[in-house]
């Protein structure tokens, strides 16, 4: 089992995965400038196999209730997926392919699997979670921590996007079912986007990334000073109690995000 860090260049771009330390994108650099904050917390993880937090850790599974650790109390946030050692299966050019078996406390078998694919203007992540048993209810998601500035006396990044609607958020930091109008930030809330998910950072006079998917959910938070986060994912926070996906036997739970950049 590999675990140092992998690095994939492709033009002027790089990116660094650390499959030991959660399989996260730790260095995203575009001819040499960083665009990920920096920290072994940070970087962009994947959120496997739940995105964001899960109401007091419990989520329903027909008859049976499961308890998670409560890792922020007092809920239970952003899966398992980021505090684990994860497998490199295979390197070949400007891609790389990485595994995780899913095991306690979470209560079902079965493996996780990142493609990261670079190429001269883009970055493509995938995330697969298939089953060895019976199907579960999972999400899969992203969160990157984009930095706010990319140098000393550079420009704050902007976040531009539509989304359809702004999930209510209640005391507790949890969606409460109620779709609301988009308020203006700070944020540390989820959006619905059923076209996809497309959000544009722009760092004025630099760069400007459009980060995609597939998929129709996203949560932003951009209340720190020194970045922001813009995180794809199949299914709004607590969404294994309220937006369940299942991963069954014949048809995995996919999704993925491409991230394309240019220079202004």
């Amino acid at each position: 089992m590999t675990t140092q860090e992998t690095t994939l260049t492709a033009g002027d771009a790089e990116v660094t995965v650390a499959p030991g330390n959660g399989c996260r994108i730790s260095s995203l650099k575009i001819a040499g400038t960083e665009l990920l904050r920096q920290g072994e917390r940070y970087g962009c993880f994947p959120m496997v196999p739940w995105c964001g937090r899960i109401r007091d850790g419990r989520f329903r599974d027909g008859g049976q209730v499961h308890q998670m650790p409560l890792n922020s109390p007092p809920h239970a946030i952003h899966g398992f997926g980021r505090d684990a050692e994860w497998t490199t299966a295979r390197v070949t050019g400007s891609e790389a392919v990485f595994t995780y078996d899913l095991t306690d406390p979470w209560p079902y078998p079965g493996r996780v699997t990142q493609i990261v694919a670079l190429t001269g203007d883009s970055l493509t992540l995938t995330l697969g979670i298939e089953t060895y048993g019976d199907s579960f209810p999972a999400q899969a998601g992203w969160h990157p921590w984009f930095n706010r500035t990319l140098s000393d006396d550079g420009n704050h990044v902007r976040i531009e996007f539509e989304p359809a609607w702004q999930e209510e958020r209640g005391d507790d930091h949890l969606p409460t079912g109620r779709r609301v109008d988009v308020k203006p930030g700070p944020w540390d809330d989820c959006f619905g986007m059923p076209d996809g998910v497309d959000v544009t950072l722009t760092w004025p006079g630099a760069l400007e990334v459009g980060v995609k998917s597939r998929e129709q959910w996203v949560v932003v938070y951009d209340e720190q000073d020194a970045a922001v986060c813009v995180e794809p994912q199949t299914g709004p926070p607590n969404g294994l109690n309220t937006e369940p996906r299942l991963v069954t036997p014949v048809e995995p739970l996919e999704a993925s995000t491409t991230w394309t950049w240019r220079r202004l």
